[in-house]
């Protein structure tokens, strides 16, 4: 299986997961591990390897936006409990970090050159194909990471995804087991069916038996207890008109913003690795054969398609694409920018994965924007952050306002806003506006506000809503009278007595037939049927691929099951009918693919749950 796990790990495996992360990345980034954490600082270490508590927090924030994204933009994110998403978020740190060691302990390694060539090429690293530094920075900053940080958190994610492609891909199956499969996927069965209906019509309910209920279920007939809230309300869009942008600032933000631009290198390069088989001198030694090859004329490319060991890059003569500084690793940019002319070939370079010969195909100068062409989008840029950064302001001010005062109306004074009131709503939330949200009910229902009836702390209802609220008013729960629920009560009585009532016939009809005591009458015959029969109530048919085979013909076996709708359903099989004729090869392949499919992610799951088990877990 290892042997399986070292050959998936390379080719389409390497160059596709990147897409997988890009993705994955594109909600949040994850700050880089330090050494010195104390356990102050970590959620948890597995085998003594620390989970900070700034990385819970990142992939609580990831798996929130992730939820959001998926359930659209009307549903209300304080809906997302904090404890299940931390929980979640957690576990999932843990099995990553149990993988990642997993895959380390396999002997599973992502070299550095391929790590370039999958930043080369990733499409969200592009503009107009190739290669864009800026882009990339500005994707790598936008997660609050560095360069070095972001491919290391990228080859962690490669490496556990070189593991899960390996282990699922070791898994086979059988031609027996796809046979036994198949006899049971397509199995049919041969039954009939009698089901005692629901009968609410013959149901009698007395006013002693509703009034016995309420009296027995009290607690179910209470007014809902409510709240009224006063709120002041914090929005960003307001601030726009607050902020005004100075010509000085837009000319210092685009002089950074020309600062970082720098010129595209496109080089080409032959990769010698180092190996237990390969030591460096050998390996230095063999580049320094090819330069003096090179250098009497043999043509670079050629000799890459032929030597080089990096696989991505050699059918292409070692052409790497064009590229930035900040892309490859340092040894290697250093020798790639010492070069002066085009054609121009290093010495050999040493790398963390070896040596390398380095040739310059071709220089592009960056393209300077005018300014004119970027004010614009500067100061749009400029605006935002300034109402950002008043926004947040506000937010503490009001915060910290509110904590001290007795009431909502000096905070909203010293901000220029107004306290606001919203209808009476329950522990279920209102229909629309603040009182919908459910971080602002679970505020108004606590004992904060509900007992001690302070002010809240800042609540964020949206990126660009906040409020602080108060309970106005306290409107608690009381019996309701007996004339407003009875009919609901007996209702609720008759339903209930009408299913009891037709289980508890056809339990007895199934009794005389086990004993051979009755026939039944108005049976309903379905040849042939299988699992997902048409026409076939579903509580049946599983009943029904449950049931044991009958001994014989004139023995047959019986069961029953309540259905959706409170029906009856009396059963009997009469006979079990194995597929007939052998399976194309077609037929083969399909099933062998699947069944091999859901036995490798069986696989997988049992490494996982073995290494989760093996692990020394400690939460903080």
């Amino acid at each position: 299986m290892l042997q399986n796990i070292r050959d998936n790990s390379q080719g389409w495996i390497a160059k596709t997961i990147i897409g997988v992360i890009v993705v994955l990345l594109s909600f949040t980034g994850f700050e880089a591990i330090t050494n010195s954490a104390s356990n102050r600082d970590n959620a948890a270490e597995v085998n003594g390897k620390p989970i900070l508590k700034t990385e819970l927090a990142q992939m609580v924030d990831m798996q929130r936006r992730q939820l959001l994204q998926q359930l659209g933009p009307d549903f209300d994110p304080s809906l997302i409990e904090d404890k299940f998403l931390r929980e979640s978020a957690l576990k999932s740190l843990i099995d990553r970090q149990i993988l990642l060691q997993g895959s380390r302990d396999a002997g599973l390694v992502f070299p550095s050159s391929a790590m370039d060539q999958l930043l080369l090429k990733t499409p969200e690293f592009q503009v107009d194909g190739e290669f864009s530094r800026e882009r990339f920075d500005q994707f790598v900053r936008e997660r609050n990471m560095n360069r070095l940080q972001f491919r290391q958190r990228l080859e962690e994610e490669i490496l556990v995804g070189q593991l899960r492609a390996g282990v699922a891909g070791s898994a086979f199956v059988t031609s027996d087991e796809i046979e036994a499969f198949v006899r049971l996927e397509k199995q049919t069965r041969d039954f009939a069916s009698i089901t005692i209906n629901v009968a609410p019509d013959a149901v009698v309910v007395e006013d002693a038996d509703i009034k016995a209920f309420y009296d027995e279920h009290a607690r179910r007939f209470m007014t809902e207890e409510q709240v009224v809230v006063e709120y002041v309300e914090l929005r960003k869009d307001e601030f726009f008109d607050q902020v005004k942008v100075e010509a000085g600032q837009l000319q210092e933000l685009y002089e950074q913003e020309i600062a970082n631009l720098a010129e595209q290198r496109q080089a080409a390069h032959i990769l010698i690795e180092t190996s237990d088989s390969v030591t460096s001198e050998q390996a230095k030694a063999k580049l320094e054969e090819l330069a003096q090859r090179i250098a009497q004329g043999e043509d670079f490319a050629a000799l890459a398609s032929e030597f080089s060991d990096d696989l991505d890059s050699k059918g292409d003569g070692g052409d790497l694409g064009y590229a930035g500084p900040g892309v490859y690793e340092p040894p290697f940019e250093t020798a790639l920018y010492a070069l002066k002319e085009k054609g121009e070939v290093s010495a050999p370079v040493r790398t963390d994965y070896g040596w390398h010969l380095i040739k310059l195909l071709d220089v592009q100068a960056p393209e300077i924007p005018s300014f004119a062409s970027l004010e614009e989008k500067l100061t749009a840029d400029l605006k935002s952050q300034l109402v950002e950064r008043r926004f947040v302001e506000a937010g503490e001010q009001l915060e910290s306002s509110a904590y001290e005062a007795a009431d909502l109306s000096q905070p909203a004074q010293d901000l220029g806003l107004a306290v606001q009131t919203t209808p009476a709503f329950g522990r279920a939330g209102g229909v629309q506006g603040v009182s919908a949200n459910r971080q602002v009910v679970r505020e108004a229902f606590g004992d904060t506000l509900l007992v001690n009836r302070r002010n809240s702390k800042l609540i964020e209802l949206d990126q660009n809503t906040q409020v602080v609220i108060r309970v106005k008013d306290h409107l608690k729960a009381e019996p309701l009278p007996l004339d407003a629920v009875s009919e609901q009560i007996r209702a609720e009585l008759v339903t209930e007595r009408a299913r009891d009532a037709a289980r508890a016939e056809g339990e007895k009809l199934l009794t005389a037939l086990r004993a051979g005591e009755a026939q039944g009458e108005g049976w309903l015959p379905v040849e042939a049927a299988t699992r997902s029969q048409d026409g076939v109530d579903p509580a049946v048919l599983q009943t029904l691929f449950r049931m044991p085979r009958s001994a014989s013909p004139e023995a047959p076996a019986y069961a029953g099951v309540s259905t959706g709708n409170g029906d009856f359903a009396v059963i009997r099989l009469t006979a079990v009918s194995e597929p007939e004729g052998e399976l194309s090869e077609e037929e083969k392949v399909m099933y062998a693919r699947f069944l091999a499919s859901r036995s490798g992610e069986q696989d997988y799951e049992a490494l996982t749950q073995h290494l989760r088990a093996s692990a020394d877990i400690e939460k903080f």
